[in-house]
């Protein structure tokens, strides 16, 4: 016998194996015994963290199966639990491929790293590239100034203007078109090392293509369908593409006509994943329907007539087959409808009329009013100094006096844009409600698709949620805008900083419930001809989790807690007292008895004195959040006035100056507010209430945390993992990331070689009713976190793991090295090619089980 061989592992009896899942509890919970018929959390006060730490124990025992979150809940007892897994167990045995989940098979080979002279080089080269596009542009802009100033009059100034802003508009869409063609060509299935070459003309590419300065005016456009097109994508007649996120290898997309493709889903056509990007195709049929927060990952397919329901995503290799409807992550087959709005008629001409309008409104509207803004900045703001008594109107940057001033003038114009934006916001949708009546099917490209696509641009405005959001003054602006939100129980923490809405007038909310971020409310239905507009509640005393999509027509009623990216059901009974969790949602225990242990206020007056301290730290923290946007502002008028001055003597080339300026000193400065805000308060892991101070700390760190767009600038570069360092969070070398957010940088360690692809998520904290929690994560080297993907706190990655595409991976969870998981609440999933596998629970798969 050869005494290296690891012992055989012989797997426990059922009822043993209840018997050591009730010891493990006993050992997490400091009891001496614990009965196998106890429900883990009425009966032992668990929670999902206690759980998640359980499962962790569990797969660090190669006698007992693997079991999974999922698994925990739908059956809480130690005894059901073991029934469950041998069952299981079983079924996986005698039919192998049913157990595999959809998901790719592991790279073949050595993982491929890059070297430091590549990585470097690679850095370097996307610089140099910067810098020579922004030369090209500086010298078209330059070009088009001096004929701008070369004007005389009001009206000469406006038609050139007009002309100028036509040109760059033209030359700033067909450029990136251009370059795709004669830097790719067409793309096709393959591998792109990071880092190489071939990386940096892709990312040349994908910039490009994904900067375009039509892209405003692409959701739900026919523009949309002609960019596709011209970039080499196959779109059909009448399609509707309501998301923002550009696909980047177009050659390999095929969409088929009357296809509806909600908004924030994505479906880019390349992932990363050890060291690479691949490439694959994404087929969508002819009058298809993907919904909204979904992911369709490469080699995937939705057949014609066929839908994807909310918070879904088919992992490659799934294809759902045509005319049926699917939900879930991964997806599997459903009995509910997603689209539920009828037709109407809408033809070609009016579809090309409303593009026509589109680009008019571009040139005649957009652009002349930009150019007068930039005109407001560089000529008339230095003017208002004799109007407010402040002296000459020169701009002298070498007299101390002069940065006063300017910070009165930089005042006026900050306070008078943002007092403007409130006004519209306010008025302007009120003005137009009257045309829109809910229930009723309206036709795409007329007066009330204009009126509502207004509606929802100026109700969203995204610097009055950053000021208001988790304070009770958040109740009070979403009540100006149009929410019926309850005022009646405030708590001081009702809504966080990214809700938004389709149309804010149909949207309401029951006494006590709290939003946390990014909710996406679904009051508007659509075809690829029609939209309907539905009244949208939310129980009272509910609690909604981050990214939550909730559509109307939603089966829950009060005080229910549905859990971060949940799939909001829309058939079945009406849910109350309970919480939902995954996608497809399962019902969980509403809250637990350690959940509630955080000192919250004990009586009425302990509450009212907690709330007056919270919301009177919380108007602090709202002032200072202006006064480093006021700031900021202040930098770039300064930036504006130097290049005023250095015109004349630098020429052109000062507008590229000016980009690279910019930009640099846009990330600078955000990370240092942040920075300053650590600083003075280290962030720490903690559980407390939401009337603790330390809760009130974080929430102004929040704040001093929400200008992330300027750091999203630097996807796909070396320079993404330098700003995280700066930022405070430990990272490995050589990190990929494709547009990752990561809320509490300095609570985060990242190994080497890690992946994080575009819309991944490192949260690492969690809000649930009057709690609040935080802790660190570890993402151990060669990780890789799928298309947005979320990683809540508490989580360790081991070294060589993988998240799939659009999964949860909940708190506490500890993922084994190598090991690949995926799904909602992710699991371990088998590797090996994907398949269009059917849910159990219908009758194909009932078969496939005998």
């Amino acid at each position: 016998m050869d005494l290296t061989e690891s012992p055989v592992v012989r797997p426990c009896p059922p009822d043993e194996t209840g018997r050591a899942f009730a010891d493990v509890m006993a050992e997490l919970t400091g009891r001496q015994q614990v009965p196998v018929d106890s429900n883990f959390f009425s009966d032992l006060g668990a929670n999902s963290l206690m759980m998640a730490q359980f499962c962790a124990r569990v797969r660090k025992r190669p006698e007992l199966p693997s079991v999974s979150m999922k698994d925990v809940y739908r059956t809480p007892t130690a005894a059901g639990l073991a029934a469950t897994a041998t069952v299981a167990k079983s079924a996986e045995s005698a039919t192998p491929g049913l157990a595999a989940e959809q998901h790719p098979a592991k790279p073949a080979g050595p993982r491929r790293r890059a070297s430091p002279l590549e990585y470097l080089g690679c850095g370097v080269l996307q610089v140099l590239l910067f810098a020579a596009y922004s030369l090209l542009a500086a010298e078209i802009l330059g070009i088009g100034a001096d004929w701008l100033i070369a004007g005389s009059g009001v009206l000469s100034y406006y038609l050139r203007s007009v002309a100028f802003g036509a040109a760059v508009l033209f030359v700033g869409s067909t450029v990136p078109i251009a370059l795709k063609w004669v830097l790719v060509g067409r793309w096709t299935p393959r591998e792109i090392r990071v880092w190489s070459l071939g990386y940096v003309r892709f990312w040349l590419v994908k910039t490009l293509v994904q900067r375009n300065p039509l892209l405003p005016f692409f959701s739900g456009s026919p523009l949309y369908s002609l960019y596709l097109r011209a970039l080499g994508a196959k779109v059909g007649r009448g399609v509707t593409a309501l998301s923002a996120f550009v696909p980047v290898c177009t050659d390999l997309l095929s969409i088929g006509e009357g296809t509806v493709i909600c908004k924030d889903t994505y479906f880019t056509t390349y992932r990363a994943e050890g060291g690479v990007l691949r490439t694959g195709r994404v087929d969508i049929g002819a009058h298809a329907y993907l919904g909204e927060m979904s992911v369709l990952d490469i080699d995937t397919r939705v057949g014609d007539g066929a839908e994807l329901g909310h918070a879904s995503a088919l992992h490659p290799g799934q294809t759902v087959p045509d005319g049926e409807s699917w939900h879930g992550s991964p997806a599997v087959p459903a009995d509910v409808r997603y689209r539920r709005v009828e037709p109407r008629s809408c033809g070609s001409v009016r579809r090309a009329w409303f593009a026509v309008r589109q680009l008019l409104f571009a040139v005649l509207v957009a652009t002349p009013l930009a150019l007068g803004v930039l005109y407001l900045l560089l000529v008339a703001a230095p003017q208002l100094n004799p109007l407010l008594g402040l002296g000459s109107a020169e701009l002298d940057f070498t007299d101390a006096k002069f940065y006063g001033k300017a910070l009165i003038v930089s005042a006026i114009l900050f306070a008078g844009v943002r007092l403007l934006s409130f006004a519209l916001s306010v008025t302007v949708p009120r003005l137009l409600n009257p045309l829109l009546k809910p229930g009723e099917t309206y036709r795409f490209y007329g007066p009330r698709h204009a009126a509502h696509r207004v509606i929802r641009r100026l109700s969203n405005a995204r610097f009055f949620k950053d000021v208001f959001g988790d304070s009770a003054a958040i109740v009070h602006y979403l009540r100006s805008v149009g929410c019926r939100v309850s005022k009646a129980e405030q708590t001081g923490s009702n809504f966080g900083q990214q809700e938004k809405f389709e149309n804010p007038f149909l949207f309401a909310t029951g006494a006590g419930t709290m939003v946390a971020d990014g909710l996406s409310v679904l009051n508007a239905e659509y075809t690829s001809t029609s939209f309907r507009l539905s009244q949208v509640r939310v129980g009272a005393k509910s609690f909604l989790g981050n990214h939550i999509a909730y559509p109307a027509g939603a089966r829950t009623g009060d005080n229910c807690l549905l859990a971060t990216k949940v799939l909001v059901p829309l058939d079945g009974p009406l849910r109350s007292n309970v919480g939902l969790l995954g996608s497809p949602s399962f019902e969980i225990p509403r809250s637990v008895d350690r959940d509630s242990q955080l000192g919250h206020p004990g009586t009425p007056a302990e509450f009212r004195r907690g709330l007056a301290a919270k919301t009177r730290h919380n108007t602090v923290s709202m002032l200072m959040f202006v006064l480093y946007q006021w700031l900021f502002t202040f930098g770039l008028i300064l930036l504006a006035w130097a290049s005023k001055i250095y015109y004349a003597k630098l020429g052109a080339p000062l507008f590229a100056l000016d980009a690279v300026g910019i930009t640099l000193y846009s990330v600078a400065y955000f990370v240092a507010v942040e920075r300053i805000a650590v600083l003075v308060r280290p962030l720490r892991p903690m559980s407390c209430s939401i009337y603790d101070r330390r809760f009130w700390r974080h929430e102004r760190f929040w704040k001093a945390a929400s200008a992330t767009e300027h750091i999203q600038l630097l996807n796909g570069t070396p320079f993404k993992a330098l700003t995280w360092r700066l930022l405070g969070a430990k990272v490995g070398r050589r990190l990929f990331d494709d547009g990752c957010f990561i809320a509490e940088k300095t609570l985060v360690r990242i190994g080497n070689d890690v992946t994080l692809n575009a819309g991944s998520v490192v949260q690492c904290h969690s809000q649930e009713d009057g709690g609040f929690k935080m802790d660190r994560i570890a993402i151990g080297s060669d990780c890789s976190v799928g298309v947005n993907a979320l990683v809540h706190y508490g989580v360790r990655m081991g070294q060589g793991s993988s998240l799939a595409a659009n999964s949860f991976l909940m708190k506490g969870e500890e993922v084994p090295e190598n090991a690949r998981w995926g799904g909602n609440p992710a699991h371990e999933v088998a590797s090996g090619p994907a398949r269009s596998i059917r849910s159990p629970g219908t009758d194909a798969g009932r078969k496939a089980a005998t």
